[in-house]
């Protein structure tokens, strides 16, 4: 499936490395070894297939879930700083390992394509990094500055573009939409992130399941392989595991769907007095196995 490659090797090499070379000394190697059966493994999950519908039966499709997400960790390792560090005042920080030139080689070696360009903002696409605000509270967000690039493998979503935006205060609030935690993520310098790797063992962290949204001529597919109705489901018990949390249920609908496309709250939320008696509520949220009704409402 691999040939002995896999990017948890390169995400801590490179972040063990204390040399003046990254690129040169880790990933041109590792490169060098992940060429023919390692990329032609991960093409399978280039196109929106039975191929995921397998994974939690099939060890060849649970395998791939989790190397995308161990590849998808590289990227958010090599991603540029941006603003100031969470938590880490005082601290040098050795971001960005590698120059964009030389990050964009690495995954478009394995298949990947890269985008960037336009001015208009798309919560499947971008990244909200940094928002200004608009004097209009109901105008729309508008790309004013690309940071980085995006990735797709195919029709795969690898990792959004990171943007700056203007917008009004009734679309993305300023220091909730920005600064808030961003869900499946493993780390970002600006901001507290969210995944389900976060808590577990060296080994454990490991075995998190990549996300996957699909852009396909029908339409978006957002996070297919996730088995929790976005809404609730009225034929389980409150209380059942698969069924939504108190705190969950306290976000609108449309919170909740604005939550699952653009991983993370653009604005604080209208149940905020009820939440707030649950101190932790937004680290809490288990957003990762929502899934959108048929329709895509």
């Amino acid at each position: 499936m691999s040939d002995g490659v896999d990017a948890r090797e390169l995400y801590e090499a490179l972040g063990e490395y204390e040399g003046t070379a990254p690129h040169e000394r880790i990933v041109v190697p590792w490169l060098g070894r992940a060429q023919g059966g390692y990329r032609a493994w991960l093409a399978t999950a280039a196109a929106d297939s039975a191929w995921w519908a397998g994974q939690g039966t099939e060890p060849g499709g649970q395998a791939l879930v989790w190397e995308l997400y161990a590849l998808h960790r590289v990227s958010d390792l090599l991603l540029p700083a941006v603003g100031p560090s969470v938590g880490r005042t005082g601290f040098p920080d050795p971001w960005p390992l590698l120059p964009e030139r030389a990050y964009l080689g690495l995954f478009t070696s394995l298949g990947m394509t890269p985008f960037g360009d336009g001015d208009t903002f798309d919560p499947f696409l971008h990244e909200i990094v940094e928002v200004e605000q608009a004097g209009d509270p109901h105008a729309p967000a508008e790309i004013t500055e690309i940071l980085w690039p995006g990735l797709m493998l195919g029709q795969l979503l690898f990792s959004r573009a990171g943007v700056r935006v203007r917008a009004g205060a009734g679309y993305a609030q300023r220091g909730v939409a920005d600064r808030g935690p961003l869900y499946w993520t493993f780390r970002r310098r600006h901001r507290p992130t969210a995944d389900l790797s976060q808590g577990w063992g060296g080994n454990s962290q490991w075995r998190t399941s990549f996300r996957l949204d699909y852009r396909t001529p029908a339409g978006d597919r957002l996070n297919v392989a996730a088995d929790r109705p976005i809404d609730g489901s009225d034929d389980l018990p409150p209380a059942h595991p698969n069924n939504l949390s108190p705190e969950e249920r306290l976000l609108t609908p449309g919170e909740r769907r604005e939550l699952l496309r653009h991983r993370c709250l653009l604005r604080v939320p209208e149940a905020a007095d009820a939440l707030a008696g649950s101190p932790g509520w937004e680290r809490d949220l288990l957003p990762f196995d929502w899934r959108l009704p048929d329709s895509g409402a």
